[in-house]
């Protein structure tokens, strides 16, 4: 399982849906204190190499921005984006970060030069980063929030506990029909099975066409 939906050949991974509704409901929160202390805030997701959490919850909470690793950001564009909102009277914005998103020409924000319990560097830092950046060219406070482990705790959506119940039933038969070496999934709302070796060391990133499509409300 992991919260970062970035599994090959499968359309969701239990845990991602409980992400994105957590970070979500923090977006909600967090327009209302932006609004009301007319500040910017950063709120940094999970997300090391895709942001699918970071865009559906960005597009659901209706954050005026969204950063994802597959989309290096132009720290201009994200600056004159929150100058237009501010010329409209809008004098806040709500910008959601994935963890390892980075700046175009640039590296990616590493929390230290230490690596987890499987070897993965540590990514963190970069709504600080972007925070610093955004009041060197606008005259305006920034907060930053990172989420963190909230994400992957508390109790699971709906859908998270029905897909993991399929996926466990799903398994067993499999265990059953003495097919190994293969991985259940959900494709549509089918559940079928794929081999380990079409999907182990690949990665699911996100589509840049759905994320184009998430620009048309940013700001």
């Amino acid at each position: 399982k992991t919260i970062d939906n970035d599994l090959l050949g499968t359309d969701y991974t239990f845990g991602f849906n409980t992400a994105v509704s957590i970070a979500t409901d923090t977006l909600d929160r967090l327009h209302t204190t932006a609004e009301s202390h007319q500040r910017v805030i950063i709120l940094e997701v999970m997300g090391r190499y895709t942001g699918w959490i970071a865009l559906e919850a960005g597009l659901a909470g209706g954050a005026d921005a969204i950063l994802i690793p597959e989309k290096p950001f132009d720290l201009d564009e994200v600056c004159n984006l929150i100058k237009q909102r501010q010329s409209r009277g809008k004098n806040f914005s709500v910008i959601v970060v994935a963890e390892g998103a980075k700046p175009k020409e640039g590296k990616e924000i590493l929390y230290s030069d230490s690596t987890d319990e499987f070897g993965h560097v540590r990514f963190g830092g970069v709504g600080y980063y972007l925070g610093k950046e955004i009041e060197k060219c606008i005259d305006t406070e920034t907060r930053v929030v990172v989420l963190g482990h909230l994400q992957r705790g508390g109790s699971p959506t709906a859908f998270d506990r029905i897909l993991a119940t399929r996926f466990g039933i799903a398994a067993i038969d499999l265990v059953h029909q003495g097919q190994f070496g293969r991985m259940v999934a959900i494709q549509g709302n089918k559940i079928v099975s794929v081999s380990l070796k079409d999907v182990v060391g690949k990665r699911k990133t996100v589509d840049l066409k759905l994320y184009e499509l998430a620009t048309v409300f940013f700001g």
